[in-house]
C-alpha cells in the first residue's frame, strides 16, 4: 500500500509541476506520509523536475537539503 502512495505522490507532483505554490504544498504533504525510504526516492524524483523547470526549486527548502 505504501508504494501506491509514492506513485501516486509522483503522479500527483508531475501534474502540480507548473505552478511552484501547489508544488510546495503537495511536497509538504508528501514528506508527511511517506516512510523514509520513499522520501529519499521523492528527492531524487523532485530534482529531476527541477531539471526540467527550475522555477520549483524554492520547494527545496523543505527537503531539508
Amino acid at each position: 500500500m505504501a508504494r501506491a502512495m509514492f506513485e501516486y505522490t509522483k503522479t500527483v507532483l508531475s501534474k502540480v509541476s507548473f505552478d511552484v505554490t501547489l508544488f510546495c504544498k503537495e511536497v509538504k504533504k508528501a514528506l508527511q506520509r511517506l516512510l523514509p525510504y520513499e522520501i529519499e526516492e521523492l528527492k531524487l524524483y523532485i530534482f529531476s523536475l527541477i531539471r526540467q523547470n527550475p522555477e520549483l526549486n524554492q520547494c527545496l527548502i523543505y527537503l531539508n537539503l
